[in-house]
């Protein structure tokens, strides 16, 4: 069976499932996404990895795994997404240690958070995104101007309400003191705090 190579779309609430999240992966050479159901620590562990700006000031679990694999030389060379049953797709990280590869099961949102950190591909078989794909037959111009929406960037990925919501809170404050506020966010674990003041520095930058 082919593998297909994916990209991480962005993070949106699930419709779903009170309290999850859905990871939209995209097909690089193709249209169709892949939307998987994800807890929400995998998606701020994801969101995390994803925004560089924010550095938690402990390891979560994720970046404690990377560290040990690191100190034993053990790399993550891809992730496959090789089965789906049920609604639930099961996964495999593709691990290296001296030249010899072993295939380690992990559930999707944990490979998939690991993979980040490690810079590795991730895949899946072509009958899995043939079953489970979402092919929007839009023009490019639609492409364009539908349903992104609804993905989360990163920082909204952490909780962030609204744009209004942002700019009333966090208006008054310098950029200094934003830039202090959100290095103690961080420094204080509460990742969602920090996302939005995060995402105010950026619209006064950009």
């Amino acid at each position: 069976m082919s593998l297909v190579k994916l990209s991480i779309k962005g993070i949106s609430y699930s419709q779903t499932q009170n309290g999850a999240y859905a990871l939209i992966l995209n097909e690089v050479d193709g249209d169709r996404k892949l939307p998987i159901v994800i807890g929400a620590f995998e998606a701020q562990s994801i969101a995390i990895a994803l925004e560089k700006e924010i550095r938690p000031p402990r390891p979560l679990t994720h970046d404690l795994f990377k560290n040990f694999a690191e100190r034993f030389d053990i790399v993550i060379k891809q992730v496959i997404i090789h089965k789906l049953v049920d609604g639930v797709f099961y996964s495999s990280m593709i691990c290296e240690r001296d030249k010899i590869e072993e295939i380690i099961d992990a559930r999707t949102s944990d490979a998939i958070a690991l993979a980040l950190r490690f810079n590795a591909p991730i895949f899946t078989y072509k009958n899995i995104l043939d079953k489970a794909g979402i092919y929007l037959n839009m023009s490019n111009e639609e492409k364009e101007n539908a349903a992104d929406d609804d993905i989360l960037t990163p920082p909204e990925a952490f909780g962030v309400s609204t744009e209004e919501d942002a700019k009333n809170t966090y208006s008054r404050y310098s950029l200094a003191e934003l830039h202090d506020l959100m290095e103690q966010a961080v420094q204080e674990e509460d990742y969602e705090k920090a996302a939005k003041i995060r995402d105010e520095i950026s619209k006064r930058e950009s």
